[in-house]
């Protein structure tokens, strides 16, 4: 996503007269903004220094974010001078994309008093800032191995208009290696739950796997590939690998706001990870803003795409959104050529959500609307409220904003109540750099624009809308005594009536002129604001200011290197210099002296979008080139301000060397990946010199019914590699051979825990649909298969004991792919396997009753169970069978633990009472031993009754059974432990611990090694 301005010519020398008057980066757009009938957009608060979002408080207030770390508190929408709320610069990381981007009140502020903070950590992982001081020096480089920081959400305590006591903490992660991508927003839900965006953190001119270095410690070590790597961009499917802690990159969290805890009921809820139990949804590249539908806790999300689509979600708790497996509705190329197993087995075992709107970049998002195409990046979400100021029409509908098109949508309510993708129509054509959408007092739509430093607001009137006051003032500096002339033909009513003008020069409450034009002499120096207002037949009127400046004259900003003429090549060091003279200061300091450095990325018709990469102060300094995709280039803008405020910029345009590069196969015709995009080869790009891009040859391909498999590239590269461009034009070829006959995969299942073989598994071949079982070794094999990519899903039960397992196999030789599971199972050796068997019920009662109570049984054969022999056992009315306690065991815990009674079976242990309808009772053979707790009570709930059973057999395994199961938590499992443990308590496998999972037809095989 970018963050900042429009296109702007390549000199542009820019003087702003007034301390309080403000430049505008690019063109002002405001002016020709284009809204509804009825609707108007007006400057609520201007002065900001690029405004990122915007929250409403019950009382009035206005809270405005900064990118830089400052947040701003205006007492209400007409004060104009708001008081610092909070000062975060030293902690934020302020570059390129990256600083405060989200934040949020309490639903109950200020009774409530928390403000809550989302913004770009300036600190690697476990590090403290400031790390980079919102800079990124080369080495390591902002585009080549990244200035690696962090992302930290906090809350801050408001008394009146100022945070008081220390920043509380409740989240330091969301890794980033790359200066995009970084945290989102922060909403709150009707559950009172925190909701939380962040970006995956990886690179925006390469498929990004972790191969630069892999500084957030994904698995594969410092150069992770394919198909096993999981670092870069696949963060935001972390989730999903169980190997290593997982990050929250690419997610969607739901918290408790006090601590920042996941909540009961997330999609993992029940993880050992606390991470893993914060995520709601995951698979987000950049999910800069969030809304909550009115009324609810759903969270709809606008997921900024890369080259092709950008995307509205609307997302439901453990949805997959598929980045970067997925771009839009389509597979990503450049992550898809690289045949990883993340993305691979998302393709043929599916589980991807598709998005519920997303629009191409190279299409309008409505049929004939003036909104450029080219590029996109949704930047801001709201939904209209069910009453409120606008019209009928726009009850229930989606806003959303792109700030690299400027312009603002409505999605219209359907039938059902939900946003209509076949109902958008456009609300503002050429809003103005719009980062966040709000809805605030009376249901009226906000946005801040990023680059002016205001705050817009759109209003509706039925009738009779005010007009809109401008004027100039010609000259507005100079000698004293200063003549200016007034023009205010650039006033307008929307509503085409004619206006009556007020003019009042020195800003005192007298009208010193009427008529669109008037003169005014100012006899001594110093400022002075003068002030129009134009009022229309109906009695609406609107009122402007601009501040005249006699005896004064701004200062002159002047770059004296580079010129224009330099040409830079990604990674090289550029120096600058410059001074500013004022007519009354003389040279104006290097304190006063600020620079700007901002690349344009522009698209084939010319227009281009913004990345403000860094800022300095002095009368010199230097930084690198970084890289980005071509067209390209490089602004070094340079501003002098002088005693009184009074400000000249001016700026000069950098153009990059470039190359060409080409992209050819052998045979011609198949298919490469070239950084974003795949295409038949040969193809030519021209790329930034000195640009590192990725290129992949995918594998296999069928051209003409023949089929072909990579064997290598022109460079000895691998298949996906990066290649860093040169000055000389270049050619990478991908050679192929052909496929003859067909195929085979074999290969293990295995526990991932252990390495021993998982016997009787159900493997399946998708997308064949064939199926085997895996033998004693853990074996499986498929033959007579046509080259293809192939998915092997190892699965046993219901999923709960072992959790299937897919590998993707890029089947274009032999291939023997060992498939990993994770599966319950303890150091001794015991695994589990969850099913339906057959009920074991008793047959003989035992004379066991009440609460607490423990009977001692015998047992027809010795039972090995953990080293250990037992011909006899007790059985504990709490849903216990135990070879070594004594006593009652009523209050459950998880397990393993060292805490009695160890060396037992759970099959349901909690709190039970026996009554006389009620029972215990066993079975007995040569070859099981059963144990029933029939028609059980759950103490103190007499009408809650649960039936089990344990039935042991001479080779060591344990089998559980459940009957009368009903669907409350209590009787599912949601507050008992299910397992074995041995003897110290020191190992075990626990099935379940408040997990309400159990059914009527559950049944649990616990094998013995």
């Amino acid at each position: 996503m970018t963050l900042r301005g429009v296109l702007l010519r390549a000199v542009l020398t820019v003087v702003v007269l007034s301390p309080v008057c403000l430049e505008l980066t690019g063109d002002p757009v405001s002016a020709a903004s284009t809204l509804p009938p009825g609707f108007v957009q007006e400057t609520v608060f201007t002065g900001l220094s690029a405004p990122t979002n915007i929250e409403f408080a019950a009382d009035g207030r206005v809270f405005v974010a900064q990118k830089g770390g400052m947040i701003k508190v205006f007492d209400s929408l007409t004060d104009p001078t708001p008081d610092t709320f909070a000062d975060l610069s030293a902690e934020v990381h302020d570059f390129w994309d990256r600083g405060l981007l989200g934040m949020a009140l309490a639903p109950n502020f200020p009774a409530d008093p928390y403000v809550y903070v989302l913004y770009t950590y300036d600190a690697k992982p476990g590090g403290a800032p400031p790390t980079w001081g919102d800079a990124c020096p080369n080495p390591p480089g902002a585009n080549a191995d990244g200035c690696v920081v962090t992302g930290r959400l906090s809350r801050l305590q408001a008394a009146g208009n100022h945070m008081t006591g220390p920043e509380q903490v409740l989240i330091t992660d969301w890794c980033q290696q790359f200066p995009s991508h970084s945290i989102g927003d922060l909403k709150f839900g009707a559950d009172g739950a925190l909701y939380v965006s962040g970006g995956e953190g990886a690179s925006f001119t390469f498929a990004d796997h972790g191969q630069n270095g892999n500084p957030c410690g994904d698995p594969g070590g410092a150069n992770p590939a394919p198909p096993g790597a999981e670092g870069g961009a696949l963060r935001a499917q972390d989730v999903r690998s169980l190997g290593d802690p997982t990050g929250l990159s690419g997610t969607l969290l739901r918290i408790d706001p006090a601590t920042g805890a996941g909540l009961p009921g997330n999609p993992y809820a029940s993880s050992a990870d606390a991470n893993a139990r914060r995520i709601s949804a995951f698979g987000l590249r950049n999910p800069f803003r969030l809304a909550v539908r009115p009324g609810t806790s759903e969270i709809w999300a606008g997921d900024t795409g890369w080259n092709t689509w950008d995307e509205i979600d609307r997302v439901t708790p453990g949805a997959n959104l598929g980045w970067p497996c997925y771009e839009g509705p389509d597979r990503q190329p450049a992550y898809d050529a690289e045949n990883l197993n993340m993305c691979e087995s998302l393709y043929t075992g599916g589980g991807a959500t598709a998005p519920y709107y997303a629009y191409n970049h190279g299409a309008t998002v409505v049929p004939g609307e003036t909104c450029p195409t080219g590029g996109g990046s949704v930047t801001g979400l709201a939904f209209a409220p069910d009453s409120g100021s606008y019209p009928a029409e726009y009850r229930g509908a989606l806003f959303f904003a792109d700030y690299s098109r400027g312009c603002i949508w409505a999605m219209r309510a359907g039938p059902d109540g939900l946003p209509d993708p076949t109902r958008i129509t456009n609300f503002v054509t050429q809003a103005v750099n719009p980062v966040d959408l709000a809805i605030g007092p009376g249901g009226e739509l906000y946005y801040p624009d990023l680059n002016g430093g205001t705050i817009r607001r759109i209003r509706y009137f039925s009738a009779n809308r005010p007009p809109v006051a401008s004027f100039t003032a010609v000259p507005d500096h100079g000698p004293a005594p200063l003549t200016v002339s007034f023009d205010a033909s650039g006033s307008t009513d929307p509503d085409g009536d004619a206006l009556t003008y007020q003019w009042d020069f020195q800003n005192d409450g007298t009208v010193d002129a009427t008529g669109v034009t008037a003169g005014f002499t100012y006899a001594t120096p110093g400022d002075r604001t003068a002030k129009l207002t134009v009022t229309d037949p109906g009695g609406a009127s609107a009122s402007t200011t601009l501040v005249v400046h006699p005896g004064e004259a701004p200062p002159s900003a002047f770059i004296d290197s580079p010129g224009g003429q330099l040409r830079w090549k990604v990674g090289d060091a550029i120096a600058f210099t410059g001074h500013g003279t004022d007519p009354q200061d003389g040279t104006i300091p290097g304190s006063r002296l600020s620079w700007e450095l901002i690349l344009h990325h522009c698209d084939a018709a010319g227009d281009c979008h913004t990345h403000a990469v860094q800022q300095f102060t002095g009368t010199s300094g230097s930084f690198v080139a970084p890289g980005h995709e071509y067209p390209a280039h490089l602004e070094l803008r340079l501003t002098a301000t002088d005693s009184t405020g009074l400000t000249g910029t001016t700026s000069v345009r950098l153009d990059p060397f470039t190359t060409d590069v080409t992209f050819a196969s052998d045979p011609p015709g198949l298919q490469v990946t070239a950084g974003s995009d795949t295409a038949a080869a040969p193809f030519t790009r021209t790329v930034i010199t000195g640009s590192t891009t990725s290129v992949g040859a995918p594998t296999p391909q069928t051209v003409g019914g023949q089929s072909y498999a990579f064997r290598t590239w022109s460079d000895g590269g691998a298949q996906t590699h990066d290649v860093t461009v040169g000055d000389a034009p270049t050619t990478y070829t991908a050679h192929y051979e052909a496929i003859s006959g067909n195929l085979g995969i074999t290969g293990r299942a295995l526990v991932a825990s252990t390495g021993k073989p998982l016997v009787g598994a159900l493997v399946t071949l998708t997308p064949s649909g064939r199926t085997t079982t895996t033998s004693a070794t853990g074996g499986y094999a498929f033959t007579g298969l046509p080259p293809d990519t192939y998915g092997v899903t190892v699965s046993l039960g219901r999923g709960r004991c072992v959790t299937p397992a897919t590998a993707s196999v890029v089947l274009d030789g032999p291939k023997t792919v060992d498939v990993r599971v994770t599966a319950r199972a303890d150091a001794y050796g015991y695994t589990c396997v969850d099913g339906s068997k057959p009920f074991v019920p008793g047959t003989q009662a035992i004379a066991l009753t009440g609460d607490n109570a423990v009977a001692a049984v015998n047992l027809p054969f010795a039972f090995p169970f953990y080293g250990q022999s037992y011909t006899k056992a007790k059985v504990d009315t709490n849903g216990v069978l135990s070879f070594t306690a004594t006593g009652s065991h009523p209050d459950h815990v998880s397990i393993p633990t060292t805490a009695a009674p160890n060396g037992s079976i759970y099959p349901f242990w909690r709190d039970f009472v026996l009554d006389g309808s009620s029972a215990v009772l066993t079975a007995s053979s040569a070859g099981a031993f059963t144990v029933e707790w029939r028609n059980v009570s759950v103490k103190g709930q007499p009408t809650r009754r649960v039936g089990f059973s344990v039935t042991l057999y001479p080779d060591g395994d344990v089998q559980l059974g459940y009957q009368g199961i009903d669907p409350q938590v209590d009787e599912r499992g949601g507050t008992a432990t299910v397992g074995i443990e041995n003897q110290a308590g020191t190992m075990g496998v626990r099935y379940l611990y408040h997990d309400p999972v159990l059914r009527n037809d559950t049944s649990v095989l616990f094998r013995s090694p």
